[in-house]
């Protein structure tokens, strides 16, 4: 109690001063009396304040959005500062909200009531004592920590600017930050040995691998020495000599680190990591589960729940495959068809450059069907690029960058050009529906590009939608013709089927105890991918559990509302405005969604 009734003591901040201004003498008198603050004005300021407070918190998030404001920093993670500082402005968001009378809002204001409200409820039961015991001292595993991103981020290809000296400058400090953010992940792992809450051999071995890739590269062609190789011409000669002895010397220090965290995995930690792969084998590994479930799919789901739908969408989709295998006039079982598919060359990139070719060319067939489907487009443009080599052995098969909101900087569509003779074409058009156009590229621009709405649901949001919404963007194939192809909707189904294997898998793992090997036989048995495919896969869902079940929840749940629109609009059902509905005001969680698309509906019907 003493705490929450300080956290409302401290709501008195949010109230602006009483309104000055000048009479016609010139003079500075103070109003007579304060506007009074609508319920809506109170709102949007809670929403302005903790995204000002978040981002004094988290400066990376203000420079993906295009701001360098303390651009010289990356943030204090991994301390007790930091981590009870943002539970202490979670606290006080929802003793402000608790202020605000929501009946007193528009319906759009509610839905953004709602949205933060859910948010910050999600963010407690994330931030306990107990669940950061869980999570914080594993710090690293091969698809998630700084190490991961940061090399890309500062290698000035990225979305960190290099246009001025202060830019350059600030990149310097930022090493400053990753390299004490690295260092204190060894002592996070320390913590995790002493209490017994253990990372994975199989992810610290692959972070080990990562490290020495990294560590193989000469200095001078590090990704770290990127910026002085690329200087705007109005540099100065000097300043150019000067800021690449000083990137040379500092990269040398991010080398000592990344040394000092490889030594540490490999001569201490890796012996004492465990054998066993799922979260329920690891201490307090099944409460976690079940509070990640809950997290990532916005709702009350039971991993046994989603064990379940997901080998009945694996059923389902076979069937579709098995069809497929009949169109095209192959004679074998299905599990032949696979082979026949993951063998025959002519499913297989020529080069690196024929695979950004038919990216590219996929892009231009999709950009003259979109405008049938939307009305909303993105100002941002989108960049098509294969993973750096240094990190796309342990990539996805493709991901996402977000532009600025502004559109100054373009979304990027990565694809992985890792073991070409392990990767088939027919999937080409699937994957870039789903993190191109209209996939994660039109979702994600499209919030932060709409100034309308607060910046936590323009730069927020939940995985089931963002995840969701880029699975259903695959689906769209079909009405736009591209999956009248047999091989093309072959692709689509192995994508789906994936999908629907990941709600499988990812339960078995992590509450069925599943081995990785258990993993990677069922999800090479019911579908047509490679056995590297399936490995990256099964080890991406050992690394981040939970995030792959996003896929499909969400996917399902726009299905449904789509077909509860066009059931009850019939002819008044309108593609374009269901898709702006769904997309116009960011990430929601999925029953707010619901919520949403009910009221659009009823207010369309009769219209």
């Amino acid at each position: 109690m003493q705490i929450r009734a300080a956290l409302l003591a401290a709501s008195a901040f949010m109230l602006p001063a009483a309104p000055a201004f000048a009479d016609n003498h010139g003079e500075q008198v103070e109003a007579a009396a304060q506007q009074p603050q609508t319920e809506r004005d109170k709102l949007f300021a809670l929403f302005e304040d903790s995204d000002e407070r978040d981002l004094a918190l988290n400066p990376l998030s203000r420079l993906f959005r295009g701001n360098d404001e303390n651009a010289d920093r990356l943030g204090d993670y991994l301390t007790d500062a930091q981590f009870l500082a943002d539970r202490t402005n979670t606290q006080l968001n929802v003793a402000l909200l608790q202020q605000i009378d929501r009946s007193k809002l528009s319906p759009t204001d509610q839905l953004a009531y709602d949205v933060f409200e859910y948010n910050q409820e999600q963010s407690l039961r994330g931030s306990t004592d107990r669940i950061r015991a869980l999570t914080e001292v594993r710090p690293v595993n091969h698809f998630s920590g700084f190490h991961t991103f940061y090399p890309n981020f500062a290698s000035g290809t990225g979305a960190a600017p290099f246009k001025t000296l202060a830019n350059y400058e600030d990149n310097l400090s930022r090493h400053d930050d990753y390299i004490a953010i690295t260092d204190r992940g060894i002592e996070k792992f320390r913590e995790g040995m002493e209490s017994g809450v253990l990372e994975t051999k199989l992810t610290i071995g692959n972070v080990i691998s990562q490290l020495d890739t990294q560590l193989e590269i000469p200095i001078a062609d590090s990704q770290f020495m990127g910026p002085v190789k690329n200087f705007p011409e109005d540099f100065s000669e000097e300043d150019k000599t000067r800021l690449t002895a000083a990137y040379e010397a500092k990269t040398k220090e991010v080398y000592a680190a990344h040394e000092r965290l490889r030594d540490f995995l490999r001569d201490e930690y890796l012996v004492v990591a465990r054998e066993t792969v799922g979260l329920s084998e690891m201490k307090g590994g099944a409460e976690l589960y079940a509070q990640m479930i809950e997290s990532t799919t916005t709702l009350p789901l039971e991993a046994d729940y989603i064990h379940e739908l997901g080998l009945s969408e694996v059923a389902r989709i076979k069937s579709e495959m098995e069809k497929v295998q009949a169109e095209v006039g192959f004679e074998g079982t299905l599990n032949e068809f696979f082979d026949y598919v993951r063998t025959d060359p002519q499913f297989k990139p020529e080069s690196r450059e024929a695979l950004t070719q038919s990216y590219y060319d996929i892009g231009k067939e999709v950009d003259q069907k979109i405008g049938e489907y939307f009305s909303l487009l993105p100002k941002s443009e989108l960049e098509i690029k294969p993973y750096d080599p240094s990190i796309e052995q342990f990539s996805a098969g493709g991901s996402y960058q977000s532009g600025t909101p502004d559109g100054s900087r373009p979304g990027t569509f990565y694809f992985n050009a890792y073991d070409l003779p392990s990767r088939l074409t027919t999937g080409n058009m699937t994957l870039y529906l789903h993190e191109g156009a209209p996939g994660h590229h039109f979702q994600i621009s499209l919030a932060q590009e709409n100034e309308d709405l607060p910046a936590f649901m323009r730069f927020g949001g939940t995985t089931a939608f963002v995840e969701g919404w880029a699975l259903y963007a695959e689906t769209l194939g079909y009405e736009m013709g591209f999956f009248e192809d047999p091989w093309n909707r072959y692709g689509t189904l192995q994508d789906e089927q994936l999908r629907a294997m990941r709600l499988v898998v990812d339960t078995g793992l992590h509450s069925k105890g599943w081995s990785r090997e258990q993993a990677i036989d069922f999800m090479l048995e019911n579908s047509g991918m490679t056995r590297t495919e399936v490995v990256s896969e099964v080890e991406r869902y050992i690394a981040i559990p939970t995030q792959a079940l996003a896929y499909k929840i969400g996917a399902l749940k726009i299905q449904e509302l789509r077909a509860k629109a066009e059931e009850q609009l019939g002819s008044d059902f309108d593609i374009k405005d269901f898709h702006a509905q769904v997309l116009n005001t960011g990430a929601l969680p999925l029953a707010v969604l619901e919520q949403k698309i009910d009221r659009w509906i009823e207010s369309q019907k009769g219209g």
